[in-house]
């Protein structure tokens, strides 16, 4: 059996762990963030199951100085202070690796990479082959026979396995001994290893390449000649330092002895224990099996309703989305010690007609009532109702079964009309959308005022996780009964009408109390934290118009679509061969690999051509618009990846979409996941339908009216978030811009460009939109410059003179930050808040996320806040008005209506009115409407 010894580089994989997880931070229910700790477990549990070491061990840095930092007093000196939360999640990977009885290594004096080093060439000359795990370019120098650099697979790549062949080829070397000369060189950023000023890695490959050592080229600077021997004769001493503190150091006082580095049993108790307090509960089963349990933890997707997975990709965590619904945050710190089965409570079976209609004459006594529907699966647009649950007390539930015919299920829901009806019943419910759209499909809807709880917990905890379980976890120490233990799961997963009726009784009825006490919990919450305007003018009276809006769908023109795939089918060929014939060569287009030795080995186009971490070249469509004024072969191949992506994950995917009640598409609003308050749709994912392409608006054309007599009217907010931020920043030049009905664009760009109006070009002032919009999301000169594809400097003079003439903009940015620096939190127009715990992280990379987040969410969340309150008064207009034309969509700043011909005057300056007036601004706010037979037309 080959002996495999994996040497692991502690801190910088505990670095790469949390950075690369910083966009969306996986955070506990107490507000930790464990970034860290889940990525760095999960890179060790991969390659232990992976790569299967027979003998493993961690290196860590101690906080002594070492032989480098005495040499060199500035060594490492540049670095940014680590990040708090990185720093707190040392004790807990120490405690990991205990509990993996993984030995930790550290010897005061010397650094990671030197105890790394000299175990490395110990253990090799032991017969076995090393593996040193870490991302350090340093590490090359200690590659040989058996020795090798692992790289672990990151953001998508795959991991790279470096021996000194690989290593050579990277440096274009002769011997990994001149990795260090290369440092010498070149110095090192990231250590604040000097080298020679003006020599960068090119430069020193090609000076290895004809001296062979940094001392060769010292001695040999006259002849060189030029600047460069200037450079090097001033940059002499600094570069034998850099070598001297680029050298790792492989006699460190350490020893390898293989029993103590060979893998052993879990310590399965310090796993419990320190998985339980992180809350990795799927990462728990997955090393210690299912009887595992973090804290009551629940899945993300817990009920039916919440976020679930989309056609078009899932709703992804973006800055502005809450924690990702990926596979950990679940729980309670605390171990939860209630449930069902040392609670008292008194749960009723309600399953006669004389128990359905004492029940009925209490609940008409209620000014509030907890409620929920069990039904057969998680689309209410698909799905069949079971049963239904109610609660007004604490402790006690009913739940009342539903036959499996239709007419049976609508003749014990009528004999609940009187209560559905009444307009002083508080209804209570965790994702009330799901279940009043149930009720829809039967013909019944919720009159009275709703309370979600999913809803509360969101403006409380804008980013935090909101399962039924999860809540009940953290807030009331209760572990719900699972739906698992119900119906299991995976391919013999059943239908919760296979499951006896009494074990559904009080699973049901157990989620009716839950959710009632949980709105206990948070009624108080919501003025705590100052959110009740939004709660109850916005969020709660939304919860009906999604209803009905997801309840109405939209209809598809499927052979216009089926059209449509056969002509990119025909455009995808042609580009493709066309890439064949101009390439010489017949190779798979799709694979970057392939692509990247076609297009910078054979033809040549680019000789800096950039790799990859796996050493494949770069070919993404960053890299291919810069070229693609070089070679046509390029423009085919960007041709061909669009065209691709659209018929597959658009035009084939739609009509799989197609409800089979229905024959339409009734997308899913999330409510509850970005934390600016943006709705987000998934199943399909409207937001990600592209359109900045002719070829991709072509997608809209196939959403069509749902018969002869109507026709798609779509109103589009017109330049919302730069109202927005006028207004608020109260610029007097940009709001006398709006006031006058100034091209804002075209304002701007006279301004930055000090030109009249008149003589602004088109590039001008697409130049000055860039600028506009770039703003309001913190863009930087480079931003700006490789948007543009202008000069740098050009970049920075536009944004100087952007503030120069916006000088309030630039007030009300510093504002911002400085507000969130004392508060903790910002906030828009109505009170949503979005809490920002690292705005004043001595981490300039965190600090400089959460800053831009304290300058862009009172812009996009007021904007947020806006369409739906526009959206609450046209629905409730429609009502008064009764009428035929339904709203449909909404996405972005527009909103898609399915227009009865016979009432477009009517609806036309309802529309209007209410979107202009739905939030006040100090300047005007207008929308745009367009109306036509699909939806591209209209809009």
């Amino acid at each position: 059996m080959q002996k495999k010894l994996f040497l692991l580089d502690a801190m910088a994989l505990i670095y790469r762990a949390y950075y690369a997880l910083i966009r969306n931070p996986r955070m506990t229910s107490t507000g930790r963030n464990t970034n860290a700790q889940f990525g760095f477990t999960t890179t060790l549990l991969d390659l232990i199951n992976k790569e299967k070491p027979t003998h493993l061990a961690v290196a860590f840095d101690t906080h002594a100085p070492t032989e480098r930092h005495t040499t060199f007093t500035d060594y490492k000196a540049n670095r940014e202070d680590a990040p708090e939360d990185l720093l707190d999640a040392l004790p807990d990977i120490r405690r990991i690796l205990q509990g993996f009885n993984i030995p930790l290594l550290e010897v005061d004096g010397y650094e990671a990479d030197d105890v790394i080093g000299t175990l490395a060439w110990q253990a090799a000359d032991a017969g076995y082959t090393v593996y040193m795990v870490t991302p350090d370019k340093d590490y090359g120098q200690l590659v040989r026979d058996n020795i090798y650099i692992y790289k672990p697979p990151y953001m998508g790549s795959k991991e790279e396995i470096m021996g000194p062949k690989e290593v050579c080829d990277k440096w274009q070397i002769k011997d990994v001994s001149q990795v260090i000369d290369i440092l010498g060189l070149m110095g090192d950023a990231v250590d604040n290893i000097p080298g020679i000023a003006g020599v960068g890695e090119k430069t020193a490959m090609k000076l290895l390449a004809q001296f062979e050592t940094l001392e060769n080229v010292l001695e040999n600077a006259d002849a060189i000649g030029g600047k460069m021997a200037e450079k090097i004769k001033a940059g002499r001493e600094n570069a034998l330092l850099s070598k001297q503190l680029a050298t790792i150091i492989t006699d460190v006082p350490v020893t390898f002895h293989e029993e103590d580095f060979c893998l052993k049993e879990y310590n399965r108790d310090v796993l419990v224990e320190i998985f339980t307090e992180l809350e990795f509960k799927t990462l728990g089963k997955r090393i210690l099996g299912d009887s595992f349990a973090a804290s009551g933890a629940a899945e993300p997707v817990a009920k039916p309703g919440v976020v679930q997975a989309d056609l078009f990709g899932s709703v992804t965590a973006t800055e502005e989305t809450a924690a990702p619904a990926t596979e950990e945050g679940g729980g309670s710190f605390i171990n939860p010690e209630k449930n069902i089965n040392n609670t008292p409570h008194t749960y009723h079976l309600t399953d006669t007609a004389e128990k359905r209609a004492a029940l009925i004459a209490q609940l008409l006594q209620q000014q509030q009532l907890s409620f929920d529907t069990e039904t057969t699966g998680k689309d209410p647009n698909e799905a069949d109702l079971v049963g239904m649950s109610f609660a007004f007390k604490t402790g006690e539930a009913y739940y009342i079964p539903l036959p499996a015919d239709k007419a049976g299920v609508i003749s014990i829901l009528e004999e609940f009309r009187p209560v559905f009806e009444n307009e002083s019943i508080t209804f209570i419910g965790q994702n009330l959308k799901y279940d009043m759209i149930m009720l829809k499909w039967y013909g019944f809807a919720l009159k009275g005022p709703v309370f979600d709880t999913m809803l509360a917990h969101y403006l409380v905890e804008p980013e935090g996780r909101r399962s039924m379980d999860y809540l009940s976890a953290q807030y009331l120490g209760y572990e719900p009964v699972s739906i698992e233990t119900l119906i299991g799961k995976g391919k013999n997963q059943l239908s919760m009408r296979d499951v006896e009726v009494e074990k559904v009784a009080n699973y049901a009825a157990e989620d009716a109390d839950v959710t009632l006490q949980l709105k206990e919990v948070f009624l108080p919450m919501l003025p705590a934290k100052a959110v009740e305007k939004v709660f109850y003018e916005v969020e709660n009276p939304l919860t009906k118009v999604l209803t009905d809006m997801e309840f109405e769908g939209i209809a598809i023109d499927t052979k216009a679509l089926a059209d449509y795939s056969a002509e990119l089918e025909t455009e995808i060929r042609r580009a493709e061969e066309s890439v064949y014939e101009q390439a010489g060569v017949r190779f798979k287009l799709a694979s970057p690999k392939q692509l990247g030795e076609v297009l910078f080995e054979k033809l040549q186009l680019d000789p800096k051509a950039k790799k990859t971490r796996t050493g494949q070249y770069a070919t993404g469509e960053d890299v291919l618009q810069k070229l693609s004024s070089k070679h046509q072969i390029v423009e085919d191949i960007l041709i061909f990846r669009e065209l691709s992506k659209l018929k597959s994950t658009y035009v084939d995917a739609l009509p799989l979409l197609l409800n089979k009640r229905t024959n339409r598409i009734h997308t899913s609003y999330n409510q509850a996941v970005a934390v600016t308050g943006r709705l987000s749709s998934n199943n399909p994912n409207l937001q990600n339908i592209p359109i900045r392409t002719d070829r991709g608006r072509e997608i809209r054309k196939a959403f069509i009216p749902r018969n002869e007599d109507f026709v798609l009217l779509s109103a589009d907010y017109s330049q919302i978030e730069l109202r927005i931020i006028a207004a608020i920043s109260g610029d007097e030049q940009m709001m006398e811009a709006f006031r006058s009905g100034t091209d804002i664009h075209a304002a701007t760009a006279a301004k930055v460009y000090n030109v009249p109006l008149e003589e602004v070009t088109s590039d001008m002032r697409r130049n000055a939109k860039s600028v506009n919009f770039g703003i309001i999301y913190g863009v930087s000169a480079f931003g700006l410059s490789e948007n543009l594809g202008i000069p740098r400097s050009e970049a920075k003079t536009l944004i100087d003179n952007y503030f120069a003439q916006y000088p309030s903009i630039k007030k009300y940015m510093e504002d911002q930050v400085k507000t969130a620096q004392k508060k903790g939190y910002v906030e828009t127009l109505l009170g949503r808040k979005r809490w920002l715990k690292d705005i004043n992280s001595s981490n300039a990379v965190v600090r400089g996320f959460a800053e831009r987040n304290a300058i862009n969410m009172p812009i996009q969340g007021t904007a947020a806040d806006m369409i739906k309150l526009a959206m609450i008064a046209v629905h409730k207009a429609f009502k008064a008005h009764n009428l035929q034309s339904k709203m449909i969509l909404q996405v972005h700043d527009e909103l898609v209506f399915d227009a009865h011909k016979s009432e477009l005057e009517i609806i036309k300056p309802i529309i209007l009115d209410c979107m202009r007036n739905a939030l006040p601004l100090a300047v005007p706010v207008e929308a745009e409407m367009g109306i036509g037979n699909n939806w591209l037309e209209a809009h």
